[in-house]
């Protein structure tokens, strides 16, 4: 099962990353959560404390790595490195363990929109693949508001491509354009849920404005995930209706993966 979640800043799309990963995992699936946002706040999300989380150093930030990894410094483009770096004890080296789930941070590619062939955007899309294609745990990645980390051979593994999305025409604008890069890129299944709804009404209009996009359904506007948020801890902890709310996604989620 490989999930990635995307949509505009502040939709909603790390709660409901932080909940998927904490369902399968309390199923007893081992589950591997991926923060791919610049933004990283997928420690709180899980309930990992901001002691602890300040301590957790994005991949993208370890030079010493990155040199070992792939032969070169990390700062600049051009130079001789690897194309194919080892990545598949990283998750066990370097993740943050937390009962079932491990957690990586990715940290910012470099100049994501320009394409930029340098050490750690090789290294970083070279654990993503691997991560996606060759792990057989349940992978979850948050991501940012677009597909920068994903690369063809990457998204045509994804069993899900879920846009968070919330009402307002910045949050559908997104959306619609997420879907067409993530069509270019050949992912099959990309879902729509919706954030923060606060009735039918809300409903209506994120339909309307997600034409040939999939629809998989709604989290209501929750008091119980902003006092997580306040709190620097788990949803999964203080919104029990999100919980369940998010629970019937996941198994939508799975009755689509398996049809």
């Amino acid at each position: 099962m490989k999930i990635a979640i995307t949509g505009k800043g502040g939709v909603g799309k790390t709660t409901l990353a932080s909940l998927l990963a904490s369902l399968f995992a309390d199923e007893g699936r081992r589950v591997i959560a991926v923060d791919a946002d610049p933004d990283a706040n997928l420690a709180s999300g899980l309930g990992i404390s901001q002691q602890e989380a300040e301590k957790i150093k994005p991949i993208a930030d370890m030079a010493d790595l990155i040199e070992e990894r792939t032969g070169a410094k990390p700062g600049g483009p051009g130079g001789i490195f690897k194309l194919n770096p080892k990545v598949d004890d990283l998750p066990e080296g370097i993740g943050y363990r937390k009962g079932g789930i491990t957690l990586l941070t990715m940290g910012k590619l470099k100049d994501a929109g320009s394409g930029c062939y340098c050490p750690e955007n090789v290294l970083l899309r070279t654990l993503l693949k691997h991560l996606i294609v060759e792990r057989s745990e349940v992978v979850i990645v948050d991501m940012e508001a677009g597909i920068e980390h994903l690369t063809r051979g990457t998204s045509e593994s994804v069993d899900a491509f879920i846009v968070v999305v919330e009402p307002g025409q910045r949050s559908m604008q997104t959306a619609r354009t997420v879907a067409k890069m993530a069509k270019k890129l050949g992912v099959q299944k990309v879902f729509v849920v919706a954030n923060k709804v606060r009735g039918a009404e809300d409903i209506d209009f994120i339909r309307k404005n997600i034409p040939g996009m999939e629809f998989l359904g709604a989290l209501s506007f929750s008091n119980a995930v902003m006092e997580a948020d306040i709190k620097g801890t788990s949803p999964y902890l203080y919104a029990k209706e999100t919980v369940e709310e998010v629970r019937t996604l996941k198994n939508k989620i799975e009755e689509r993966i398996l049809s």
